[in-house]
């Protein structure tokens, strides 16, 4: 059965990811890519789905798990009756496709065992298992091979591999699998110890770029690392999350595959990065959205793939039961083919940010926005489904329109600096004031005096707090002071925000879910603007409260049953 959410630590390479349990069961891991079939599927289902734990064969008295100081390399250390033991799971940054386990003795002597069910297609191919050498098999299904090297012996038990050994203070035993393809020679293996130093060196090099914040420096390493986690390094792309089908609402059918490049998560990596003086990582992301977006501005998606693959079509794997029963599971998202205006600020948002920060003005940026903005002109007074993706009816949601005027306010700044630019700049200003009279006429509740999801809409959304956040209104106007209000009213739950109030059902989906994380990051933000730093940092203390052990977030939080929700290490504390 697999742990809680909040149970789960993730190692990762820039090319995949795995999610490692406190039982020191790796429950989640798709290679060769984040979006590729997962070979270790028991997250959504059991072990015969695949999974590959590491664990003591006695009780374990205790558990304490850490990452090694500045990188993603993770460390778990068991305490039994007779002693204490490491395990420590990393992916080599460089020339592997591997996930490498091992078992270091700290004190004692601690006996093990070791159980891998390696599995293809989610969980539902069982692979063919050799022997390629004394302590190296191979487990070939279709066009792919896993290879396992280890220091111990290993044995077949009923489809399953297994492995029993003992180890002292000062001792180590390695395991190493690897993703190859089966038509291709097997790789020769690689010294774990080295290749373990090797990327702690890679991760350390990586934060120490980071500059001092206060007594927040090492959560915005961590936070750091995980977005760079997130990044699938051959393309720039950025990942939503690295899991699919976790639930927004335990049982319920919430659920969403989370392992694409969507415009707008990505744009908020991007500024995290470029805020921390990461400009290289801002300037990859921003070479692939360049690549992806390319082609007829009325096919721009909401999300692409790691490399900017456009189809990705919605199915379920009805033989997966789900996160504690949670149905259907989910691949592809149908998200992808909808009409979100939000996205194109979010883009405009960006751009302008990256030449703010000095990233050079690229020829094709420019080139693209004229094609952009004469259709965004066309069609920003249609409705849309908005930032949350509702399969429902398509609204005039007000979060759209204000991003829309983001999308002609900052295009405008980014105008060349000739005539012609200076001239596109005004026409540009023209439309975003023609947007901002309309948001302001027909998004206030005349009643409240309030801005309200859409027009027309007695409902409230958390992602009205971007009114203030964009510059779209001063965070002091009466309206946007009294749509706080109304928001604080209505959405909060516990000092957390929701997203907006599912259970109206106007979705188009079952109601019920957890708090939204970042909608109160931004409701911390808010404060800040508004002076009321006490309160800023009391609710980012309590955000940064709810990390687990090792400093991660999922997408959402139950404060009832005190649960993490929705897609694993989706967010984590922005720096």
């Amino acid at each position: 059965m697999a742990g809680a959410i909040e149970d789960y630590a993730l190692v990762g390479n820039c090319r995949s990811a795995a999610l490692v349990g406190r039982d020191g069961s790796v429950d989640w891991l798709c290679f060769p890519r984040f979006d590729s079939p997962a070979c270790f599927a028991a997250l959504l289902g059991d072990e015969e789905n695949g999974r590959w734990q590491i664990a003591p064969v006695e009780a374990v008295l205790e558990v304490v798990r850490e990452y090694r100081q500045d990188t993603l390399i993770l460390y778990t250390t068991f305490v039994t009756a007779s002693g204490r033991a490491r395990l420590i799971d990393c992916m080599p940054l460089a020339g592997h496709n591997t996930l490498m386990r091992i078992v270091e003795g700290v004190e004692g002597e601690v006996a093990f065992d070791m159980d891998l069910v390696m599995r293809f297609d989610y969980g539902s191919s069982v692979p063919w298992v050799e022997k390629l050498a004394p302590k190296v098999l191979t487990a070939v299904a279709g066009p792919d091979r896993l290879v396992l090297r280890s220091t111990v012996d290993t044995h077949a038990r009923d489809h399953h591999t297994g492995s029993q050994f003992s180890v002292k203070a000062g001792q180590r035993h390695s395991f190493s699998l690897s993703h190859e393809l089966s038509h291709l020679p097997p790789d020769p293996g690689f010294d774990p110890g080295q290749a373990l130093e090797h990327t702690a060196r890679q991760w350390q090099a990586f934060t120490e770029r980071c500059p001092d914040v206060g007594d927040w420096t090492a959560q915005v390493k961590r936070s750091l690392i995980t977005l760079k986690a997130l990044t699938y390094g051959p393309t720039g792309g950025i990942v939503a999350a690295v899991t699919t089908s976790l639930p927004e609402q335990l049982g319920g059918e919430r659920n969403w595959d989370y392992r694409y490049c969507w415009l707008r998560d990505a744009t908020m990596t991007l500024l995290a990065f470029m805020n921390l003086g990461y400009f290289e990582e801002a300037q990859a992301w921003r070479e692939w959205l360049l690549r992806s977006v390319a082609g007829n501005p009325e096919q721009m998606q909401i999300m692409y793939g790691l490399a900017g693959e456009r189809r990705l079509p919605e199915y379920s794997l009805p033989w997966l039961a789900g996160y504690e029963g949670a149905q259907p599971v989910r691949i592809g998202n149908a998200a992808a083919v909808q009409h979100q205006l939000d996205i194109y600020g979010e883009v405009a948002d960006a751009l302008c940010q990256a030449m703010r920060g000095g990233l050079p003005r690229l020829p094709r940026s420019a080139a693209i926005g004229r094609v952009i903005m004469p259709y965004l002109k066309r069609t920003w007074q249609a409705p849309d489904e908005g930032i949350w993706e509702v399969r429902g009816p398509a609204q005039h949601f007000v979060h759209s329109k204000v991003m829309a005027w983001v999308a002609f306010d900052r295009a405008a700044s980014l105008s060349e600096p000739t005539e012609e630019g200076r001239e596109q700049a005004r026409h540009y200003r023209a439309v975003a004031e023609a947007i901002h009279r309309q948001v302001c006429e027909q998004g206030v509740d005349p009643l409240l005096g309030c801005f309200t999801q859409a027009y027309g809409s007695q409902e409230m959304d958390a992602s009205l707090l971007q009114i203030a956040l964009t510059g779209f209104l001063p965070a002091q106007d009466p309206r946007f002071l009294a749509t706080l209000a109304q928001i604080e009213q209505r959405l909060l739950r516990e000092g957390l925000l929701l997203r907006y109030d599912s259970e109206s059902g106007l979705d188009g989906l079952s109601p019920g879910e957890g708090t939204f994380l970042v909608c109160s990051f931004w409701l911390a933000d808010v404060y800040v603007l508004l002076g009321r730093e006490e309160e800023a940092q009391a609710l980012f203390a309590r955000l940064s409260g709810l990390c687990n052990d090792v400093g991660l977030l999922a997408e959402q939080y139950d404060p009832r049953g005190k649960r993490m929700l929705g897609g694993c290490q989706k967010f984590c504390v922005r720096a």
